[in-house]
């Protein structure tokens, strides 16, 4: 997304409160990756120590924000500031209780409205793992397919564990 303009501006409900959580937690960073990335089979991070968590949450050029409803987390999303002044929005969903309620819609156009706040570009990676309504949602939200590539990985077999 290289225009702030092409960002809808439709009125979406939001019955969530959206928090930055300012406090590096590698726990519940990995928690949130876990939870939100288990059945989309979410793998990059799989392997990741404590030590590489912490490292992680702790770069200045990361932003995790956290969407709550009734003080449950029900979604988040991981912003990371590149250099030429792009942001990505690395990670981006729902915990599964909170699928197919419309959630998606407003958390990404948060997404998008918090990364246009000092970006030139925003940008994201989707893939055929991700929920089917996931390319839809981005391009209704204004973004649009910049780059198609076939990548073939092997997919671990079974969901990220617990420490």
């Amino acid at each position: 997304m290289t225009d702030r303009d092409a960002l809808t501006d439709e009125t979406l409900e939001k019955p969530y409160m959206l928090t930055r959580a300012k406090r590096a937690s590698a726990p519940f960073s990995r928690f949130l990756y876990a939870s939100v990335g288990a059945q989309w089979t979410w793998y990059m991070r799989r392997q990741w120590t404590e030590k590489q968590w912490v490292r992680h949450v702790q770069r200045a050029q990361l932003e995790t924000w956290v969407a709550y409803v009734d003080g449950t987390p029900c979604g988040y999303f991981e912003l990371e500031h590149h250099r030429d002044r792009s942001v990505e929005i690395a990670l981006f969903g729902l915990l599964p209780d909170f699928i197919g309620n419309g959630l998606g819609k407003g958390l990404l156009q948060d997404a998008l409205t918090r990364a246009w706040k000092s970006a030139e570009r925003v940008w994201l990676h989707t893939c055929s793992l991700d929920h089917p309504q996931a390319l839809p949602n981005y391009l209704a939200r204004g973004m649009r397919v910049y780059r198609k590539e076939q990548v073939w990985d092997d997919l671990p077999d079974e969901p990220l564990q617990s420490w």
